[in-house]
């Protein structure tokens, strides 16, 4: 849908949400999301969402790039009161990941499921090929701030809908879309771009609300249901150097992967 009426359908669907637009075009939906976090001023109350059909400055992990063209890729960013220690806040990267490929995969037929899979930390892959990447940042929460470990999370995802083939040849690496998932997948075929966005949406919500009770209970047993890389041999890899070579072996509670 157009931007207008793809915002439309999102306010519709999701009452609980205090802030939804989705624009044409912008710079970064996170980096917006986190400019009006640290504002003075606005609406304070969350959740929020921000989506938008191209953005210039997409960014991924490490400060990447994001690639995308506008109506190919899914692109939008939620804004979350979560109250954690700082030293939990990087368990909310992974988190997000499950929670996503949780509900990805409830779009699908039973027997296609098990092809739809994460990557640590939070890489969305359908066949080993990516699909969908998450960043996850976070900052203190304003002069709203009701308490110490209140923070305001800000959760983007970009997923690929068409447009694989191309992506693949420009980053030399295979590269999955939607449209693929769809013809595989007859239940996924009749799946809505707004309706994802709410699905995925939802569900974070309700999953930072629990977390910010209960914690992170059961996340490596979440995590090995939809773990894409158990029992495979990974690299450690920074600034070009490997630190660590091993056989992946899931996630500690905190999220970490373990070799």
């Amino acid at each position: 849908p157009m931007p207008e009426q793809m915002q439309a359908l999102i306010r519709k669907g999701l009452p609980e949400f205090r802030q939804v637009e989705w624009v044409g075009l912008t710079d970064s939906t996170n980096a917006d999301l986190m400019e009006r976090a640290r504002a003075e001023s606005g609406v304070l109350a969350r959740p929020w969402l921000l989506g938008a059909h191209l953005q210039t400055r997409g960014r991924g992990r490490s400060g990447r790039s994001w690639q995308n063209r506008s109506g190919a890729n899914l692109m939008f960013s939620c804004a979350f009161d979560v109250f954690l220690p700082p030293s939990s806040l990087p368990t909310l990267s992974p988190f997000a990941g499950v929670v996503v490929c949780e509900t990805l995969r409830n779009l699908l037929t039973a027997a296609n499921r098990p092809f739809l899979a994460m990557k640590w930390p939070n890489d969305i892959q359908w066949r080993f090929a990516k699909l969908g990447g998450i960043l996850v940042e976070a900052t203190r929460a304003g002069t709203a701030r009701l308490s110490a470990d209140h923070h305001v999370a800000i959760i983007g995802i970009g997923i690929n809908l068409d447009d694989a083939r191309s992506l693949s040849m420009s980053l030399d690496r295979r590269i999955a879309d939607w449209a693929e998932v769809a013809r595989a997948d007859s239940a996924a075929a009749r799946v809505r771009p707004e309706q994802m966005v709410m699905r995925i949406a939802r569900a974070w919500y309700e999953a930072i609300s629990e977390v910010s009770t209960q914690g992170f209970n059961g996340l490596p047993q979440r995590y090995a249901m939809v773990d894409g890389l158990v029992g495979q041999r990974v690299d450690i890899i920074d600034d070009g150097r490997v630190l660590n070579t091993g056989h992946a072996a899931g996630i500690d509670p905190t999220g970490r992967l373990l070799l």
